[in-house]
């Protein structure tokens, strides 16, 4: 399960004709050496904004203190990260690589007039195709709008002898394929959902009817089936097309493997050597009970400064949540915050004992959740350009409560979003000075902590009724939502808690209550909405759940005025009068929530998301873009990442590695496309 950036202050089978080219390993660390020289000690955090996107930079602390090894070892997780980039585009549509590469020819072989309003569209929606790995919004999953017209683009393809026709160039421009994930009620959500996950004619009905056949060999511990593989009909019989090396996107994995098999060869120590050679494997065979094995050995591996997230994970992209993303993050340990911030990892036991849960809810023993802030030194696929903030995996409900999860707050990307935001919107929506000033002093430590209890302790909390399945299974399309707003609702029940103080983490804990509940409601009820347009409903699973935990928040505390719709100087804004109470009821909404999952309860939490999180009162967000309309600032942020430069001796051996930054956007997407081109435009 991952965590997006919330911005409690809201700063935070046509293609293209085109040689295939396959860089040997030599030629990337030769093709890094190209890269821009490092930027000055005044570390410049924004690289560019366009559209709804600002784009920013990341910086490695501590890097030089790392080992040749280490240094080494991330260089080839990165690279083994890289290598997939592309399956996390023809995952997202069917289309998109033909079309990415048909834009990025015309945009680097036009050579006519670049001043015009045609061209500036054009570069902007190709700018915003990069970051959000294809057609579709990354957010909104609604399929992004070009501002110039079908002749325009069809000019720029006859002028660089670019070939992009047929259904590939049509849907650019007409209304096919609108949603890349459509969790409306009442549809078949597979078929009407344009991701890359189901072959066509595959519907709802398909799924459920195929994997209520799997068995696993052993029912306790179930194996993620659909984790890694198409579903697709062929002579109307369902089949499963599988992710490894000779299946669909076996090029791009052997690249993979490559790679990581020379991350296991300077493995800090042998757990995690074993580990990557269990990954490896997986990579090789496709084998679920593999991937679980790797998962125990993974998780187990806690020892090292270097630690990775890679292959086929998340499932908020499959409207049925079971197949994953690709996703890769490197991250190097960050000693003095996990440190300080491993004390939840320790006292994971007493949150679970003291939760408002059922008892039949809570478990018995949290076993192994390790917790640390960790700096990040490359991402790819679903975790880039937009990145989450923190981390907690393995997903499978077994493997965490018999082995244990890790927990990451992606340390570096949280101090980026935060050293390059502003304080503006703030003062817009919040409702007086006093909740300003709570915001201020302590939002970016409100901020942190709730990442944490929502990694560490809210995804590791609670339990399954004995019988009852996983929950894509029996909670489907409301299974990510439901998880997310869960955990979330943890971290808000202990957020206004002593207990935090007791531990050292907080010098005040109320303050930071304060300022995580009114960041959290005003976002949820309000600030959120600058990412939808007028008219829309919410459909991402992050944006649902804190929508229908604030909601159902305001709605259950009217009686007792818990939070007071204020209008002042014709503006709304939302103000919590009792904080104590809101607690009570966060902590009535988390025992709901975890009693639906639990039970697997499909009819509560339809009502609960429908009833709360998808519509949204039209008033309160036509006001929300109006008042919004004085901010520059983007609403959406994402990364580039620093680039890793390999210096090699006569003989060709590595002797170090250092950092560089690029130097904007466009020249970091064009060098992947062109070095990490490992899949035909059609798979």
């Amino acid at each position: 399960m991952k965590i997006f950036k919330i911005c409690l202050t809201l700063a935070i089978a046509i293609g293209v004709i085109a040689c295939k080219n396959e860089p040997s390993v030599q030629d990337q660390i030769n093709s890094q050496k190209d890269q821009q020289p490092a930027v000055s000690d005044k570390f410049d955090y924004t690289v560019e904004q366009f559209a709804d996107i600002k784009i920013l930079r990341y910086q490695i602390p501590g890097w030089d203190n790392l080992s040749l090894d280490k240094k080494k070892l991330v260089y080839y997780l990165v690279q083994a990260g890289l290598s997939g980039r592309d399956i996390m585009w023809d995952q997202n549509y069917r289309h998109n690589l033909s079309i990415r590469k048909a834009l990025e020819n015309s945009y680097t072989s036009y050579q006519g007039d670049k001043n015009t309003e045609d061209w500036k569209a054009f570069e902007e929606y190709l700018k915003r195709v990069w970051f959000s790995n294809g057609i579709h919004h990354h957010y909104s999953n609604d399929k992004l709008k070009p501002s110039f017209s079908k002749e325009y683009l069809s000019i720029l393809l006859a002028e660089t002898n670019t070939e992009l026709s047929g259904e590939a160039f049509d849907v650019i421009f007409n209304n096919k394929d609108a949603k890349k994930v459509n969790q409306a009620k009442g549809i078949d959500n597979v078929a009407q959902s344009a991701v890359n996950f189901y072959g066509p004619n595959v519907t709802n009905a398909d799924v459920e009817a195929f994997y209520a056949k799997k068995k696993s060999p052993n029912p306790d511990q179930p194996l993620s089936f659909g984790l890694n593989s198409k579903l697709v009909k062929e002579n109307g019989e369902l089949k499963e097309k599988v992710y490894k090396s000779g299946g669909l996107y076996g090029s791009a994995i052997d690249q993979i493997i490559v790679w990581l098999e020379k991350a296991k060869g300077v493995a800090e120590n042998q757990q995690q050597g074993d580990a990557i050679g269990l990954l490896i494997e997986y990579y090789k065979t496709g084998d679920l009970k593999t991937w679980d094995d790797y998962n125990v050995a993974w998780t187990k591996a806690t020892e090292g400064d270097i630690d990775y997230i890679n292959s086929f994970i998340e499932v908020y992209n499959d409207p049925l949540g079971y197949r994953g993303s690709y996703e890769t993050i490197v991250q190097i340990k960050d000693f003095d915050m996990s440190e300080k911030m491993a004390v939840l990892s320790e006292n994971a036991q007493w949150f679970e004992d003291n939760s408002p849960l059922m008892e039949a809810h809570k478990k018995e023993n949290v076993v192994g959740v390790s917790y640390k802030v960790v700096t990040v030194a490359g991402e790819a696929g679903d975790a880039s350009p937009s990145t989450p903030i923190g981390v907690n995996l393995p997903n499978a409900n077994w493997i965490r409560k018999e082995v244990g999860s890790k927990s990451v707050s992606l340390g570096n990307i949280i101090n980026a979003y935060n050293n390059a935001g502003g304080s503006d919107r703030l003062k817009e929506f919040a409702h007086d000075e006093e909740e300003i000033q709570l915001e201020e002093k302590y939002g970016q430590l409100a901020d942190k902590l709730h990442t944490a209890l929502h990694e560490v302790i809210g995804h590791a909390s609670g339990q399954l009724n004995p019988g009852v399945g996983e929950t894509k299974e029996t909670l489907k399309n409301y299974a990510s939502t439901l998880e997310e707003g869960r955990a979330d609702l943890v971290g808000l029940y202990y957020l206004m808690d002593p207990k935090l103080e007791e531990l050292g983490l907080v010098e005040d804990w109320k303050a930071v209550g304060k300022a995580a509940y009114d960041g959290y409601i005003r976002n949820g009820l309000m600030t959120q909405l600058i990412r939808l347009n007028l008219g829309d409903d919410v459909e991402e699973a992050h944006m649902r759940n804190r929508q229908w935990v604030s909601a159902w928040a305001y709605e259950q505390g009217k009686a007792d005025n818990v939070i007071e719709k204020v209008t002042k100087d014709g503006k709304t804004y939302f103000n919590i009068n009792d904080y104590e109470k809101l607690k009570e009821i966060f902590g009535r909404l988390l025992k709901e929530t975890q009693r639906i999952k639990s039970e697997g309860d499909y009819k509560a939490a339809e009502e609960l998301v429908e009833g709360y999180g998808v519509k949204v009162d039209q008033a309160i967000h036509e006001e929300v873009l109006e008042r919004n309309k004085q901010f520059t600032s983007a609403p959406y942020s994402g990364f580039v990442n620093p680039v890793l430069v390999p210096e090699t001796n006569e003989a060709g051996e590595i002797t170090d590695i250092k950092i560089t930054q690029p130097e904007d956007f466009v020249s970091q997407m064009l060098d992947y496309s062109k070095n990490y081109n490992y899949l035909p435009v059609v798979n």
